[in-house]
């Protein structure tokens, strides 16, 4: 294999191109680190198009090498210069987003619960409601425009491989969006306080497209007015509301409880 030593080189400006959102949108590309990571993706099916090594790694990786495309070493210099964490494993990979239409979106997850993130920012919070989502049996992820990027790095690391598995459909227009969730038989649910019930005495357990709302605004009035099932959970003491991924996870698995 080559190794790279000029940040003149292709693959170096493809890295950092890819560290920006705009590029891995326009690319269809995204960055993943770190030898689980990788053999995730991998064992999802996955092929990475390239793996850049650094050139003093020693770790495992000869497991999923193969599996590349293209594989090349990487100056120390240069790698650190695009690794996305701070104590960098010395390997990552570039592969495709798998993008879906609505039609072939709705066939997957058939009549299976999907989690709805509204305009969620934090890396860490989607990519928790991501893999709590795949744990608690969901079938996929509507993501609204607004939202952060899921294939962030740090998005992306927080999913722990679930955003390999997890079929994600991506949408601009909200009332397209939401017409299209009720074609498909499935019913919109949102927490609030005001005219709902109690969310273990809802029906969760198929057909639901749970709403997550943004962490500091909670679900859009539209969104709420589209819903077709308010719940809430209650809150003792003086606490007000609890983190966008904990209520996610809370909510996610009372439909595992009612099977």
């Amino acid at each position: 294999m080559k190794t790279i030593y000029s940040s003149d080189n292709r693959i170096f400006k493809l890295l950092r191109e890819l560290s920006v959102k705009k590029y891995r949108d326009r690319s269809g590309k995204y960055i993943i680190e770190g030898e689980n990571l990788i053999e995730e993706a991998v064992k999802s099916g996955i092929r990475p198009e390239l793996i850049v090594v650094r050139e003093d790694y020693e770790g495992k990786a000869n497991a999923f090498l193969d599996e590349a495309e293209e594989t090349v070493f990487m100056s120390r210099q240069l790698f650190e210069k695009v690794a996305q964490t701070e104590t960098s494993q010395g390997i990552m990979a570039v592969v495709e987003k798998k993008i879906y239409t609505p039609d072939e979106f709705y066939e997957i997850v058939g009549d299976g619960n999907v989690v709805f993130l509204d305009r969620l920012q934090d890396p860490g919070n989607i990519g928790t409601v991501i893999r709590t989502a795949e744990a608690a049996g969901y079938k996929g992820v509507i993501s609204l425009k607004g939202t952060g990027d899921i294939y962030s790095p740090k998005t992306v690391r927080a999913t722990t491989g679930s955003v390999f598995r997890m079929p994600v459909l991506v949408v601009d227009d909200l009332v397209t969006a939401t017409g299209r969730i009720k074609e498909a038989g499935k019913k919109l649910v949102a927490t609030c306080m005001d005219g709902s019930v109690v969310y273990y005495e809802a029906d969760l357990t198929k057909d639901i497209v749970l709403i997550i709302g943004n962490e500091g605004n909670g679900i859009s009035d539209e969104l709420q007015e589209l819903s077709d099932i308010r719940v809430n959970i209650p809150m003792m003491g003086k606490v007000e509301s609890l983190n966008a991924s904990i209520a996610a996870a809370i909510l996610m698995y009372e439909a595992q409880r009612n099977k």
